[in-house]
């Protein structure tokens, strides 16, 4: 028997049917989807020192279970000492199974873990894609404390195939997405 991720199953028993009573979608291709998420830390510091992009390449990767990528400035810009093809941070894409896991273990180990959490903000970029600011790695399991000199934050982006907020809203929701209680906050 073939492995299926827990989310991935509930999407397609649960979620997919929940969305298209919701919204009276005519076709089963009009219920929106996730995508890809795109786990995403950005490295300031890296400009002085080039270990932290090391650093920061093991702890996403360990994360996420799939190879981080260094990302390079595009441009000089002197104020910050920063020189075009200079790393300044690092990002993973993540689809298919390992995206539904990296899910899972978000909703149900990593927020969690949040001193005084009290839900996520609703911010959509108009397209029913959200994106969310994690202050530090070490919610994530998968990083050990003792191992770490530099507590950095990190933004996740859940890119779906809604058109519009609600839609997306209603998709994240179903995954279990803990958003505040207000709607829009």
């Amino acid at each position: 028997m073939e492995y299926t991720p827990a989310l991935k199953k509930k999407y397609r028993e649960e979620i997919a049917g929940n969305l298209m009573k919701e919204f009276n979608y005519k076709s089963v291709m009009q219920i929106p989807r996730l995508e890809k998420i795109v786990i995403n830390q950005g490295i300031g510091e890296a400009v002085a020192d080039k270990k932290l992009i090391d650093v920061a390449v093991n702890d996403i990767t360990a994360i996420t279970g799939q190879k981080a990528m260094v990302t390079k400035s595009k441009k000089d810009i002197s104020n910050f000492k920063l020189r075009k093809n200079m790393p300044i941070g690092v990002k993973v894409t993540l689809r298919g199974d390992k995206m539904y896991e990296f899910l899972e273990r978000l909703i149900v180990v990593s927020l969690p873990r949040v001193r005084d959490f009290q839900g996520i903000k609703y911010k959509f970029d108009g397209q029913g894609n959200y994106t969310m600011g994690v202050d530090e790695q070490i919610i994530f399991p998968e990083i050990v404390l003792d191992k770490i000199n530099k507590i950095m934050g990190l933004q996740v982006s859940f890119t779906t195939t809604a058109e519009t907020d609600a839609e997306g809203y209603a998709l994240l929701r179903e995954f279990g997405l803990p958003f505040k209680n207000n709607k829009r906050s």
